[in-house]
């Protein structure tokens, strides 16, 4: 009879869809999308336990910007704050959500600001460590093939000159040719200029007399300056604590000392360096030991 009366474990509510007029977070913070991620699927969150897959793809929903903060998402979902907690630093295992702070320039000063990066696709340390840095690879979708530039360059030329109209098999016969140009840094224009100025009256064979010009006509490589490196001012910090710090001394988006295992480079400082966790405490003491000053003796 005991066994008969206990009652099921209730079933996990289902998470409202995504609204317009969820709270924005002040400007400069809230969500941040990480770059290079996948298309949406109904798979992104398979490996997640449900009330986490659900809560990740309310999230995944929302527009940069938007205030993810345990205690608006508590506001918005059936689930309290302890357990929207629980469930953010899960994420955060899985690689899909790190906190951190990147500094943004304004039209005044340089200002850091506290970020959330929340990311569809689960990364490991190693990304977010190159997402720091300013230099995480970007992840492309399979496209489906399609014709090269060189050969929709062909294929087009018997629109602009109807006397230089080639077949298919001309074009793919041509194409190497024509991407050697690309390579080389010439553009489009150019390339019709050189196959299209000056032609014969008649021609006989317009894929000879392509060919022979592409090789007769070919330029020299063109020196190109190198592209200059985007610095990006960007940190992670400990979900626990907050101490700052970089994807590497934070796997999983936990320190070393909320790991259980200390800092080593919190052991490295000079002698008698104040820990991270004790500024303020010893702050604290260092107030508390001055002398006010009107009890100060002056000679």
């Amino acid at each position: 009879m005991a066994v008969n009366q206990l009652s099921a474990a209730p079933a996990p509510q289902s998470v409202p869809l995504p609204t317009l007029d969820h709270p924005m977070a002040n400007p400069g913070y809230g969500k941040r999308s990480a770059p290079g991620q996948r298309p949406r699927s109904g798979n992104d969150f398979v490996h997640l336990r449900p009330r986490d897959a659900a809560i990740a793809a309310y999230i995944d929903g929302l527009c940069d910007g938007a205030d993810i903060s345990v205690k608006t998402l508590a506001k918005a979902l059936p689930y309290g704050q302890c357990a929207l907690r629980t469930t953010l630093n899960r994420l955060q295992e899985a690689g899909h959500l790190r906190r951190g702070s990147e500094c943004v320039a304004t039209d005044e000063a340089l200002i850091w600001v506290t970020r959330t990066f929340f990311s569809r696709t689960s990364r490991d340390d190693d990304w977010w460590d190159a997402f720091t840095r300013g230099d995480a690879p970007q992840e492309r979708a399979p496209q489906r093939p399609t014709r090269s530039r060189s050969f929709i360059l062909l294929a087009a030329l018997g629109r602009h000159t109807p006397t230089l109209t080639l077949s298919q098999a001309d074009c793919a016969a041509l194409e190497p040719q024509v991407s050697e140009w690309f390579e080389l840094g010439a553009t489009e224009a150019e390339i019709l200029h050189a196959l299209t100025e000056g032609l014969p009256a008649r021609v006989h064979h317009a894929a000879a007399l392509v060919r022979r010009r592409l090789r007769d006509k070919l330029p020299p490589a063109r020196m190109t300056p190198p592209a200059a490196r985007q610095i990006v001012l960007r940190t992670l910090e400990c979900s626990e604590c907050r101490a700052p710090g970089s994807a590497e001394a934070m796997p999983g988006g936990l320190c070393g000392n909320c790991r259980g295992k200390p800092d080593a480079a919190a052991s490295n400082g000079p002698v008698g360096a104040v820990p991270v966790q004790g500024v303020r405490a010893r702050m604290s003491a260092v107030r508390a030991g001055l002398v006010p000053r009107a009890d100060r003796a002056y000679p």
